[in-house]
C-alpha cells in the first residue's frame, strides 16, 4: 500500500469504545464510538463483562469503516489501545471468560495488597516493576480471581487458561483465537513484569501463586500482533500496534524527546513524562514505566495516576443529577460565586499518586449555605487542576522535570477552555492543546502504520504536531496559593495513611 493508506485504531475506554480510521496525515476519516454498561456489585468493587466490550469493539470497528467509506481490505493495519490494568481471564478452549473482567479502579484486593506490604515484599515488586503494592494494578486482581472463581486455579495449573489486559483479550478475538500477545506498555502495568530484563518476572509470579503459562508472549509497540479474521471486518487487516491508553497518548502527543510531558484528562488524569532510555526511581511514590519500547529498544517514564478526573463530573451528573450533560459543569463552574471555598476531594476509590491511600474515600470541604451546584462543579473541576498539580510538583521532585514546564494534554475534558485555563493558573504553568485531541487512538494508529510501513517515522510524525491553542496562566499568585493551601489542607484531612 501507498504511504498515505489509512489505518483503523481502536480505542477501548473505561466506559466506551470508539473506533476511528486515520489519513496519514492524522486526519480522522470516519469514527464510531459506543458506551457499554458499568457493573459495582460491592462497594468498591467495579466490572466489565468483556463479552460487552468485544461487542461493542467489533460494532464500533465496522462502524468506523461505514462513516470513513472503506472496505476492510483498504485499510494498512489497524492499531489498538486500551484502558490498562483491567483483567480478563479466559478458557484457551472455548474463549469465553471465567469471570467478568475486573476494572482498574478496582479496590476488592485493598486488604490482599496490605498483607503483602507487611511481609516486606513491596520493595521487592517496585525494584522489577517499578510499581507500588496497590489494587489498581492487575497482578492482585488476576490472584483474586483464580482464589475465588471455582475450579480456576486447577485449570489454570492445567494450561487452560489465559490471562489478559483488555489489549490481549481482543487481539486473541480478532485473530480467532490463534494470537495470545500484548505489548511492553501494558505488560509493565500488571505488577508482574520487570521492566529492566523485559521478561515476566517468575518470582513475583510464584509469589502470587500465578502460573507462567497464563502470560501472553510480550512485544515491542510496533509489531506483528497477526491478522484479523477475515469473517469480523471483511478483510485480514494486519494488527501492528498496540499501547496501553496512557503510552498510546503519549505517542500521539509525539512526546519522543527527555523531559516531554503530557497529561490526558479522561474518566481519570493520568501524566506522564518521558525520562528516555533510563528508569527513575521515584522518591515520591510516583510510577516508573515503560512509555514504549520500539525496535526492542525500551523508552521509559515516570507517571501519576490519578483516579477520578472526568468520573468527578460523570458523579455531577450520575449521582447527584445537578447537570444533564458533561459540558454543562463548565457553564456552571464559570458563574459560581467565587466568594465560596468549596473544595472536593474526588477519592471515590481511594487516592492515587502521590498520595496512594486505597482506604481514602471522597469528602467535601468548606460548604455553607450559599453554595449549590455551581460551586460543586467548580470544585470538581478544580479538583483535577489540584491533582495535576501534585503530579508535576513530585516529579519536579524527582529530577524528572529541570526546565520550565509546558504540558501537553488531550482527552475529553481538554475540549473546554474555561477547564484548561483554570488549569493553566493552577499549575502556573502553559498548558497546550493540540489541533487533534483523539491523541490517543492517534498513537495506536501511529504506532500500526509505522510498522505497516505506510506511515512516517518518528521525527516527521512529531513535526506534524500542530497546536491549536495555548493557555497561559492569569490567576494571581496569592490567589493561588490560597486554593492550594485549602486543597493540601482537605486533602490531609482526607487521608487514612
Amino acid at each position: 500500500m501507498s504511504r498515505e493508506a489509512p489505518v483503523l485504531a481502536i480505542d477501548q475506554g473505561t466506559t466506551s469504545t470508539r473506533a476511528i480510521v486515520f489519513a496519514a496525515d492524522s486526519t480522522n476519516l470516519g469514527q464510531a464510538q459506543q458506551e457499554f454498561p458499568q457493573y459495582f456489585p460491592h462497594a468498591g468493587w467495579v466490572e466489565h463483562d468483556a463479552e460487552e466490550i468485544w461487542d461493542s469493539t467489533l460494532a464500533t470497528a465496522r462502524g468506523a469503516l461505514t462513516a470513513a467509506g472503506l472496505e476492510a481490505g483498504q485499510i494498512a493495519a489497524l492499531g489498538i489501545t486500551n484502558q490498562r490494568e483491567t483483567v480478563v481471564i479466559w478458557d484457551r478452549r472455548d474463549g469465553k471468560p471465567i469471570h467478568r473482567a475486573i476494572v482498574w479502579q478496582d479496590r476488592r484486593t485493598a486488604g490482599l495488597c496490605n498483607e503483602l506490604k507487611q511481609a516486606g515484599h513491596e520493595p521487592r515488586f517496585t525494584a522489577s516493576t517499578g510499581l507500588l503494592l496497590d489494587p489498581y494494578f492487575s497482578a492482585t486482581k488476576v490472584a483474586w480471581l483464580l482464589d475465588q472463581v471455582e475450579g480456576a486455579r486447577a485449570a489454570a495449573e492445567s494450561g487452560h487458561l489465559a490471562f489478559g489486559t483488555i489489549d490481549s483479550f481482543l487481539i486473541w478475538r480478532l485473530t480467532g483465537g490463534t494470537r495470545h500477545l500484548t505489548d511492553a506498555t501494558n505488560a509493565a502495568r500488571t505488577l508482574l513484569f520487570d521492566i529492566h530484563r523485559q521478561v515476566w518476572d517468575e518470582e513475583l509470579l510464584a509469589l502470587l501463586r500465578i502460573p507462567a503459562a497464563m502470560m501472553p508472549e510480550v512485544k515491542d509497540c510496533a509489531d506483528d500482533f497477526g491478522s484479523c479474521d477475515p469473517a469480523l471486518l471483511g478483510a485480514a487487516v494486519p494488527i501492528r500496534g498496540v499501547a496501553g491508553d496512557q503510552q498510546a497518548a503519549t505517542v500521539g502527543q509525539a512526546c519522543f524527546e527527555t523531559g516531554m510531558m503530557k497529561s490526558t484528562y479522561g474518566t481519570g488524569c493520568f501524566a506522564l513524562i518521558n525520562t528516555g532510555e533510563r528508569p527513575v526511581t521515584s522518591s515520591h511514590r510516583l510510577l516508573t514505566t515503560v512509555a514504549y519500547r520500539l525496535d526492542g529498544r525500551t523508552t521509559y517514564a515516570l507517571e501519576g495516576s490519578i483516579f477520578v478526573a472526568g468520573a468527578a463530573v460523570q458523579w455531577l451528573r450520575d449521582g447527584l443529577g445537578i447537570i444533564e450533560t458533561a459540558a454543562d459543569s463548565t457553564a456552571l463552574a464559570e458563574t459560581a460565586d467565587p466568594e465560596q471555598q468549596v473544595i472536593l476531594v474526588p477519592a471515590f476509590v481511594g487516592l492515587g499518586a502521590p498520595h496512594w491511600d486505597a482506604e481514602a474515600r471522597g469528602a467535601i470541604f468548606g460548604l455553607t449555605r450559599g453554595c449549590g451546584p455551581k460551586e460543586l462543579a467548580l470544585a470538581a473541576l478544580e479538583a483535577v487542576a489540584f491533582q495535576t498539580r501534585d503530579l508535576i510538583e513530585a516529579i519536579r521532585a524527582d529530577g524528572a522535570l529541570d526546565k520550565d514546564l509546558v504540558l501537553r494534554v488531550d482527552g475529553g475534558m481538554s475540549a473546554s477552555d474555561w477547564t484548561l485555563q483554570r488549569l493553566a493558573d493552577i499549575l502556573g504553568a502553559p498548558v497546550d492543546r493540540p489541533q487533534v485531541l483523539e491523541t490517543t487512538a492517534l498513537g495506536a494508529a501511529w504506532l500500526a502504520g509505522h510498522a505497516a510501513g505506510v506511515w512516517p517515522g518518528q521525527r516527521e510524525f512529531a513535526e506534524a504536531w500542530k497546536l491549536d491553542r495555548r493557555f497561559e496562566p492569569q490567576m494571581a499568585a496569592d490567589l493561588r496559593d490560597r486554593r492550594l493551601a485549602l486543597w493540601h489542607d482537605a486533602v490531609r484531612r482526607t487521608l487514612t495513611n
